[in-house]
């Protein structure tokens, strides 16, 4: 299999995915948290455990959901709680390994924005907001994080900080009195990232096939830090293509109103 054979969004979905195990419990996004935490159910990890912010849990979505209102995950959700239960007790109890975020714009830290572009007040863009991210983000055991490279997305400075990375770097998390892990990696169409250990700046540790470093540069805001022992993303399998792009034309069906049962 070429590089050719995939595009980078299935690239990002996949190798995203792979990050997931089965004994996982995921607090999952909507968009392309929602693909990879599903294309790890339908293939390495079918015991994985979905939530999603609207109370669902143990959630095996057909098709993708919209929103965390989409009738379609508590339809197939072991049991829906209330969105108060889901916070003080699965969230905040420690019970999440795995918080999966998307984000408008991230720092080199690992810091999120997904409420305005802009000044607040006069935004350019006004976005989606928090919602349950910044809890996500501090109460989660770590944090993955999923997003396309651009120097629109990667900048050097947030417009708004809307959950908490590793803040300024180095110790900056345990000083602010948040114990958990914070963001350990970063899936993007292009690279895999992982902070450093001690100054916790995103470091570039896998890059995606055909992608070169000067590319990756070129799409980011800081000058990016690469691995001394940088490695190359394995390619898709043919099952895990076919699994991603099964899920994606049974979404776009279901979306149209032609909803397409998996056999």
């Amino acid at each position: 299999m070429t590089a050719q054979d995939f595009t980078p969004d299935e690239m990002m979905a996949i190798a995203a995915s792979r990050a997931l195990s089965n004994t996982d419990v995921c607090f999952v996004g909507i968009g392309p948290p929602s693909a990879a935490c599903n294309i790890a159910r339908l293939t390495h990890a079918p015991d994985i455990t979905l939530i999603y912010e609207s109370g669902t849990i143990g959630t095996a979505p057909d098709v993708l959901p919209l929103s965390i209102g989409d009738g379609e995950l508590c339809d197939t959700a072991l049991t829906t709680v209330s969105v108060t239960e889901m916070f003080r007790y699965w969230l905040q109890g420690g019970k999440i390994t795995v918080g999966f975020l998307g984000a408008a714009q991230i720092d080199r830290f690992a810091n999120i924005n997904t409420t305005v572009v802009g000044d607040y007040d006069n935004p350019k863009v006004r976005l989606p907001g928090g919602g349950g991210a910044p809890e996500i983000s501090s109460s989660s055991q770590e944090t993955y994080i999923t997003m396309k490279q651009s120097k629109r997305g990667f900048v050097e400075k947030l417009d708004f900080y809307t959950s908490f990375g590793h803040g300024e770097g180095g110790d900056h998390r345990t000083r602010m009195g948040i114990t958990t892990k914070g963001p350990t990696l970063l899936i993007t169409d292009l690279a895999i990232w992982k902070p450093d250990p001690v100054t916790k700046e995103l470091t570039v540790v896998s890059l995606h096939p055909g992608t070169t470093k000067e590319r990756v540069q070129q799409t980011v805001s800081w000058a990016v830090r690469f691995s001394d022992d940088l490695q190359e993303t394995p390619a898709p399998t043919e099952e895990e293509l076919s699994v991603l792009r099964a899920l994606k034309a049974r979404t776009a069906a279901a979306h149209a109103g032609n909803r397409v049962e998996t056999a």
